[in-house]
Order: C-alpha cells, then sequence, then structure tokens
C-alpha cells in the first residue's frame, strides 16, 4: 500500500522518513509470516539507516520494528518495537 508523497523535500532525512512510513503501512497489512518474508529477503543489508532501521531517543538507539523482522530472531531484551 503506497504511501502519497506530499513533501516536496527530498533530502535523506525526508527520504528515510517517507520510506519508513511505506514499510510500516506494508506491515500493518500483513500477516506475520508475509512481514518476515518480506523482511527475510533484506537480511544481508548490513548498513542500517536511521529511521529506517533505528531511531535516537533521548540519546538512546531504539531498534524499529522493521530492523526487528530483517534481523530475524528475537534478542530476547524486550525491545520495544519486536514483533516476536
Amino acid at each position: 500500500m503506497p504511501v502519497e508523497n506530499t513533501q516536496a523535500c527530498h533530502c535523506p532525512k525526508c527520504l528515510a522518513l517517507l520510506v519508513s512510513k511505506t514499510i510500516n503501512s506494508r506491515l500493518d497489512v500483513s500477516t506475520p509470516e508475509q512481514a518476515l518474508k518480506l523482511a527475510s529477503q533484506h537480511r544481508d543489508d548490513t548498513t542500517l539507516v536511521e529511521n529506517i532501521d533505528y531511531s535516537i531517543e533521548a540519546g538512546n538507539l531504539v531498534f524499529s520494528r522493521w530492523y526487528h523482522l530483517k534481523r530475524g530472531s528475537c534478542c530476547g531484551n524486550g525491545c520495544r518495537h519486536c514483533p516476536y
């Protein structure tokens, strides 16, 4: 489900936010199996992108649901966005 781009800015930060919204929209309508299958195609992507794979909140690195799905398993640390 594409997210309409109404932003005029195409800087890296704005593009990352748009990509994140698009990913989250897709994950919201996917079954857990579909989400894992989609994310598994990107497991070899080792470069983390701020606002897609993580955000920084109060100086802490907070991994996104997308990052956890790409990772492929739960780390057991009780992460906020853990889908497992």
